[in-house]
């Protein structure tokens, strides 16, 4: 496990704190991958206490010193053997030392080993439900009881043995309880870290999606647009070389300044996606996206590629840029369909419409060969306009105009921006 590194501004750890952290991280991590090393090494260690004990030192605290020796062994073995099994079964564990604590307090030996039972009440605090603690203590407190009722007051008060055993029991609960609540909350902690963590990636991943469909629909505008002025450019020029030189080339002029144009575009669109901090390249400058003021370059763009467009407008166009973009997007895309599908002799039309709050109504006609209304499949263009529509809350038209009329029409319309 990697340490972790400070973050700039945090204060750093001090030394002996940060190599007992780490020691004792490495020993949780050895304890989870082998747990029953530990448990073997903590069971010898109690079990080779109780038989030192057991050897003579016993007698310096018992009711009855002339207890015989194997039945002194065979409890202190009693009482240190379960605990082997005090994380896996600690309820069991205790219910298995009862009967050698209650031969231990009647026949007077008052074995210290008695005292690892607290062990035990400490691991059901620290692992199973809390409602098993009033067992627990009834078990640990009965042999207190017995030694009280064999042997009276010969060691101090029936309120002292039995007070004192019920604040040992109570001390290794409360220290299992806290280790547990401390436990418990740093596994909060963890799992929180996590689901942010997870959270941020699903963000990230969805902010590059929600990127990379913008960037589609801007290069699919630029590109489907410039490229359908450029062809009916080309088309028109091709045909007017034979008869009238000067038209051709002012078509290849008009061909040379469309290119030139998409190219810029494409150049500030993708210049976003450089790293602009990488090697110390410094940002490049980007251009502001097309706003209505740029609406008359387009349509002369239009124009020069062969197709008449009339516009009427109503009102004062008092539109934020997000708005504007939206707007220009969608004039750009009709036309362009318009240029690819209407065929020759087409006109289109351009209506807008300016209300007050930011509301705005846009419709784009022209007379060409209209058609059935593209599947949901059939490009982006369709698709693009109305996801840019429904930013804005708005909705959006677009089909065969009703006969006799001919040609296609798409009709925009924006609500009234709700007040900040």
């Amino acid at each position: 496990m990697e340490p972790v590194k400070p973050v700039a501004g945090e204060r750093a750890a001090e030394p002996l704190t940060e190599y007992v952290q780490r020691v004792s991280r490495r020993a949780r991590a050895f304890d989870r991958r082998r747990p029953l090393v530990w448990d073997l090494h903590l069971t010898g260690f109690w079990v080779l206490a109780a038989l030192i004990d057991a050897s003579g030192g016993w007698r310096n605290v018992a009711h009855e010193p002339d207890v015989p020796a194997g039945l002194v062994v065979a409890l202190s073995l009693a009482l240190s053997v379960p605990l082997l099994w005090r994380r896996s079964h600690p309820h069991a564990a205790l219910l298995v030392t009862l009967p050698a604590a209650l031969v231990n307090a009647w026949s007077g030996a008052a074995l210290q080993a008695a005292l690892l039972q607290l062990l035990l009440v400490h691991h059901i605090a620290l692992r199973l439900p809390l409602r098993n603690l009033w067992w627990a203590v009834a078990l640990v407190t009965a042999p207190a009881c017995v030694a009280v009722a064999r042997y009276g007051d010969g060691t101090g008060s029936w309120n002292q043995q039995i007070g004192s055993q019920l604040l040992s029991v109570g001390v290794a609960a409360l220290i299992g309880i806290t280790v547990r609540s401390r436990r418990d909350y740093t596994g909060a902690l963890e799992d929180r870290a996590r689901r942010l963590e997870t959270e941020r990636d699903q963000q990230l991943r969805l902010a590059a999606a929600a990127e990379r469909a913008r960037i589609a629909r801007e290069m699919h505008d630029i590109i489907g647009h410039n490229l359908s002025v450029i062809t009916g450019l080309a088309d028109g020029g091709r045909y007017a070389a034979a008869k009238s030189p000067e038209r051709a080339a002012q078509a290849l002029d008009a061909i040379a300044t469309t290119s030139r144009q998409a190219l810029s575009e494409l150049r500030r669109l993708l210049d976003v996606l450089r790293d602009e901090d990488q090697d110390g390249v410094q940002a490049a400058e980007l251009a502001p996206q097309p706003a209505l003021t740029d609406l008359d370059r387009l349509l002369d763009g239009v124009r020069k590629a062969g197709l008449p467009v009339r516009t009427t407008v109503k009102g004062r166009p008092t539109l934020p840029e997000g708005r504007q973009l939206t707007v220009y997007r969608v004039i750009q895309e009709a036309l362009t369909n318009t240029l690819k599908h209407a065929g020759p002799d087409a006109t289109a039309h351009i209506g807008l419409s300016y209300e007050t709050g930011g509301a705005v109504t846009l419709t784009v006609t022209d007379t060409g060969r209209g058609g059935p209304a593209p599947g949901p499949s059939e490009g982006r263009g369709l698709p693009g306009m109305r996801e840019r529509t429904s930013l804005y809350g708005g909705t959006l038209e677009a089909g065969p105009r009703p006969g006799p009329e001919r040609g296609w029409r798409v009709h925009l319309h924006l609500p009234e921006e709700p007040p900040q």
